[in-house]
C-alpha cells in the first residue's frame, strides 16, 4: 500500500511542476497571439485527450515531462495546418518570444517562491545560521579543534552565508582531500581549521562525516517567513549554480546525477517527514527544474532564449528550419543522457 501511494504522490508532484512549467508557456503564447496545437501533461501515447478551440489538451501515458505544442515549431505542420503567419511563434517580436520561453521557468520559479513563503507561515521557517551547535567526539570536527559556537565564514575558500553553503560546500568537496574551514570563534577571533572527513557505513551504504552539528532555530510570523523564503530561494539557486558549475568542470560526475528513479526515493522518504516535508521538495524540484531549462542548450528553453539573443545580435533571424534540426538534436542527446541517469539511479537501489 506505501508503494502504491508513493507512486501516486510521485505522479502527483512531477505532474504539477510540469503543468506549472508548461502553463507558463501556454499563458503567454495565449497572450501574445501565438497558436498552440496541443497543451500536454506527460509523454507517449495519449490516455486523455479534449480539443478546445483551437488547442488539444492531453494527459499522455508517461508521466515524466510534458510539453506545449506551438505553430513555429514544425515549418510542414503549419504549411500542412494552414496557420496563418502571424499566429506562428517566428513572426512574433523578439521580446514576446522571451516571455513565452522564459515563463515556464519563471512559473516554476514563482510557484517556489509561494510554497516556501506558505510552509515558513504555516509550520514556521528557520534561521539558517551558519553557526556549529555541536560537535561529535571522535570525529575530524573535534579533533582539529572546532568548537560547538564557532560561526563558519569560508569552507576552501567559498564564502559562508547561510547553514546551506555549509552542507553544499563540504558536499562537494574532494572526501580523500583536507577541506579548510574558516571560522569566527565566540571570542571574535578567526581561526581556520584543515579536516578530511571520516569514511564510515550507515545502513550498507559509504557515508562521510565531519562531525558538525547545525541545528537550526523556528522561525515564525509574517515578517521571518518573508526572510526564511528570500534565504531559502537564493539559497536553492546557490545550490543548482555550484553544482551545474561543478558538473561542467568535472567536480561532479554524471553517475552522482539523479533523474526520475532518484526522486521517487525521495519522495518516499520526504512523505515520512509529513506534509511540509513534501511541499519543500517541490518548490526545491520546481526551482531545480526551472534552472535546468534555463540554461542556454538546445532542446531547453534556454536554448530557444539563446538563438532570440543571436538574432538581436546579427539583426536577423536564425532559419526556423536550421534551428529546430539544433533542438531536435539536442533533444535526443536529453533523451540519451536520461536513460543513463536513469540506469544509475537503478543500481543505487541494488
Amino acid at each position: 500500500m506505501q508503494i502504491l501511494l508513493n507512486i501516486i504522490l510521485f505522479i502527483f508532484i512531477l505532474g504539477f511542476i510540469v503543468f506549472i512549467h508548461e502553463f507558463g508557456h501556454f499563458t503567454f503564447a495565449k497572450l501574445t497571439g501565438v497558436y498552440v496545437y496541443e497543451f500536454a501533461i506527460g509523454m507517449g501515447p495519449k490516455l486523455f485527450s479534449k480539443k478546445g478551440k483551437e488547442t488539444e489538451y492531453t494527459i499522455r501515458a508517461v508521466p515524466i515531462g510534458g510539453f506545449c505544442q506551438l505553430a513555429g515549431e514544425d515549418v510542414d505542420d503549419d504549411e500542412l495546418k494552414k496557420v496563418p503567419k502571424d499566429r506562428r511563434l517566428q513572426s512574433k517580436s523578439c521580446f514576446k518570444r522571451f516571455l513565452i520561453m522564459f515563463f515556464g521557468a519563471g512559473n516554476n520559479f514563482i510557484s517556489a517562491i509561494l510554497i516556501l513563503f506558505f510552509i515558513a507561515l504555516i509550520w514556521g521557517g528557520t534561521t539558517m545560521n551558519p553557526t556549529i551547535s555541536s560537535v561529535e567526539k571522535n570525529y575530524p570536527a573535534a579533533e582539529v579543534g572546532l568548537e560547538k559556537g564557532d560561526k563558519i565564514l569560508e569552507i576552501n575558500h567559498h564564502k559562508i552565508t547561510t547553514s546551506d553553503d555549509i552542507s553544499l560546500y563540504l558536499a562537494v568537496a574532494d572526501p580523500t582531500e583536507k577541506s579548510v574551514i574558516k571560522v569566527q570563534k565566540k571570542s571574535g577571533q578567526e581561526e581556520s581549521y584543515q579536516l578530511k572527513p571520516k569514511k564510515v557505513k550507515e545502513k550498507g551504504q559509504t557515508t562521510y562525516r565531519y562531525g558538525i552539528g547545525l541545528v537550526q532555530k523556528k522561525t515564525h510570523g509574517f515578517v521571518n517567513a518573508v526572510q526564511y523564503m528570500v534565504k531559502k530561494t537564493g539559497s536553492i539557486f546557490k545550490q543548482m549554480a555550484v553544482t551545474v558549475g561543478y558538473l561542467f568542470t568535472g567536480g561532479i560526475k554524471i553517475s552522482q546525477l539523479s533523474g526520475p528513479v532518484g526522486i521517487y526515493s525521495v519522495v518516499g522518504e520526504q512523505s515520512k517527514a509529513g506534509l511540509a516535508s513534501i511541499l519543500y521538495l517541490v518548490a526545491f524540484l520546481s526551482i531545480n527544474v526551472g534552472f535546468i531549462n534555463l540554461l542556454p542548450l538546445p532542446a531547453f528553453d534556454g536554448g530557444h532564449i539563446l538563438f532570440i539573443i543571436i538574432e538581436k545580435i546579427k539583426g536577423s533571424p536564425v532559419s526556423p528550419e536550421l534551428e529546430n534540426k539544433i533542438h531536435t538534436i539536442g533533444l535526443f542527446l536529453l533523451m540519451l543522457l536520461m536513460i543513463v541517469v536513469t540506469f544509475n539511479d537503478i543500481l543505487r537501489l541494488f
